[in-house]
């Protein structure tokens, strides 16, 4: 039954934030230079024309969201057109409801033929992968939580319940064959956390990161900010390291992870986990190298908390069995996480944690979230290094999850002065400091922006609709 509290979208605009990195980023095959934002502003109105507007953004990371060999600018043209089609698609999308049923509704009804009608007007040219398409529809879909809350005057995170949903999570749900779980009744309150003050930071190791002076090219920045892993360890207080790999190269992979690690021991840090790229396909690859480390350094092997998608984006395609990685330790899905029936199919695959991201909407998010946590899965959030207003949502997601250890953020390694209007009113949230970003700047109704107090002139729009 409609409620009185529903919305429904009035409006978008749509804007283009260019950032260029300060060092590069390096996904799978391809490496990040430079990378484009794309903010949205969503109106919203209730039946009697009161109205509020949400703000959302995410970058377009090709190459995370894309992996091809297709043109670069091929890829980061489609993305930015099939943004502009999405802000014409929510500007006349008539559902209305809480943002939960609307954004669900969207993804499920709207965008697997937004999707196919683009993907036949390129035709010759290789299709928007189901990845891009959740990741140019998160902007919306976040401005639509956020113009939510503000619409009633109270933070986004304090309207996942009966309250406000005309819908329980049954209507978004099935549990897994022979679990002892039901979704009648249940919300999404019912799995979240009370937020803490402040989080505990991953801080990305990435592949071509140069992690002693033996690595040094003498082409890095000299912009204040530190180069040298250990560096980075000394100066933000770092507990907790993701280590970027290769997943086709298994000497340099297991050297790395041990270079790390002995550096990462030295200084007090005390968390590691391993990023494989998705380039694997045998679990026997991991395997050799969770042992070799479990024999040879002991220590190292200990602080791994957990892996991370190791194999192929399409798990749907790539159905290997993954019971052996996840026996020696947790085993997180990041990339294959599209929506909580894929997180079904991984953990029959033996996957047993999943990666949240707000990069492929706060909707699917929460979903995949409740969905795992139902089932008894551990969570993480990862990041897609999020600058500007995509840092809020993303830890905001972290906080209220319940991850296995914080949050991983790490704009401020690749592009902080991105973020240097929003670092005037949150210090803390785009700067790590004793290893821990710090939300206690938040406020106010719907992800807690105060946007009025960021000093950003925003773009003209790209898109008004």
């Amino acid at each position: 039954m409609p409620k009185p509290t529903d919305i429904r979208v009035t409006g978008a605009s749509l804007y283009f934030l260019p950032i260029e990195t300060r060092v590069p980023l390096k996904f799978g095959t391809e490496t990040l230079t430079h990378v484009t934002c794309a903010r949205v502003r969503l109106r919203v109105a209730d039946e009697s024309g009161r109205e509020a507007e949400g703000w959302g953004e995410t970058p377009l990371s090709v190459q995370w969201v894309w992996p091809s060999s297709a043109p670069y600018e091929e890829r980061h043209g489609a993305l930015q057109s099939f943004c502009r089609e999405l802000a014409g698609a929510w500007a006349g999308f008539e559902v209305s409801g809480h943002p939960l049923e609307i954004g669900h509704a969207f993804i499920e009804e709207r965008l697997p033929a937004l999707q196919e009608n683009f993907n036949q007007s390129r035709e010759g040219k290789e299709p928007l992968p189901h990845l891009a398409a959740l990741v140019c529809d998160s902007p919306f879909d976040v401005a639509l939580h956020d113009a939510y809350g503000n619409f009633h005057g109270v933070p986004t995170y304090s309207t996942y319940n009966g309250e406000y949903l005309s819908k329980d999570l049954s209507h978004f749900l099935k549990p897994a064959a022979g679990a002892n779980v039901s979704f009648e009744d249940r919300y999404p309150v019912d799995f979240l956390e009370t937020p803490p003050a402040s989080l505990p930071a991953w801080h990305l190791v990435g592949g071509l990161d140069p992690i002693d002076e033996t690595e040094l090219s003498g082409q890095e920045p000299d912009d204040g900010y530190p180069v040298l892993l250990s560096d980075w360890i000394e100066t933000d207080g770092l507990k907790c390291l993701k280590i970027k790999l290769r997943g086709n190269d298994p000497s340099w992979d297991y050297e790395r992870i041990v270079r790390v690690g002995q550096i990462g021991m030295e200084r007090g840090v005390d968390w590691l986990t391993t990023d494989f790229n998705c380039t694997v396909s045998d679990p026997a690859y991991v395997n050799r190298i969770l042992d070799r480390l479990k024999l040879e350094h002991p220590r190292i092997y200990g602080m791994i908390l957990y892996v991370e998608q190791p194999f192929p984006y399409d798990l749907e395609k790539n159905r290997i069995d993954v019971h052996s990685v996840s026996a020696r330790k947790p085993l997180f899905m990041d990339e294959s996480a599209h929506d909580w029936k894929l997180v079904k199919l991984g953990r029959e695959l033996g996957w047993t944690g999943v990666a949240l991201k707000t990069c492929k909407t706060q909707t699917g998010a929460l979903l995949s979230l409740c969905w795992a946590k139902a089932h008894g899965m551990t969570l993480m959030v990862q990041d897609l290094t999020n600058p500007m207003l995509a840092q809020i949502p993303h830890v905001q997601l972290a906080a209220h999850a319940g991850t296995i250890m914080g949050v991983e953020t790490n704009a401020m390694q690749f592009y902080p002065e991105a973020s240097a209007c929003e670092a005037e009113v949150h210090p803390g949230l785009y700067r790590r400091r004793e290893g821990r970003v710090d939300l206690s700047t938040l406020a106010g109704s719907g992800f807690g922006y105060r946007l009025s107090e960021i000093r950003r002139v925003t773009p003209t729009p790209d898109v008004e609709s």
